[in-house]
């Protein structure tokens, strides 16, 4: 019966230690920021589900990316030959097409999605 307790409780505590131990996203304003500083740029169109399902990754804090509404500024689009949405180009001239996770996005800027 004691061994049942010991263990039941070891576990307990191993669960709590582990759950406090999780990397929790920092604030979305922040990382979108750095995004914009570090040259991110996001295309897309308010039709393309693609598109939403990359907004919603960011919450409120997409109003801080540096994005350009294709169906709004088609000229834009294309003189940056854009041929997919949604579409991120970086500094560096690279370029991502489709959906990109938060982690994807702080790889190939160097902006922080963690707490340190």
């Amino acid at each position: 019966m004691k061994i049942k307790i010991i263990l039941m409780i070891t576990v307990l505590l191993t669960v709590i230690f582990l759950i406090g131990c999780k990397k929790e996203p920092s604030d979305l304003n922040t990382f979108t920021d750095c995004l914009t500083e570090n040259g991110a740029k996001l295309f897309g169109a308010s039709w393309c589900p693609h598109c939403q399902q990359q907004k919603d990754l960011f919450g409120d804090s997409f109003k801080n990316l540096d994005y350009t509404e294709c169906t709004e500024q088609q000229q834009k689009c294309s003189e940056e030959a854009i041929t997919g949405l949604p579409t991120w180009k970086f500094a560096d001239g690279s370029i991502a097409m489709g959906t990109q996770e938060l982690a994807q996005l702080a790889k190939k800027t160097g902006c922080s999605l963690y707490y340190t």
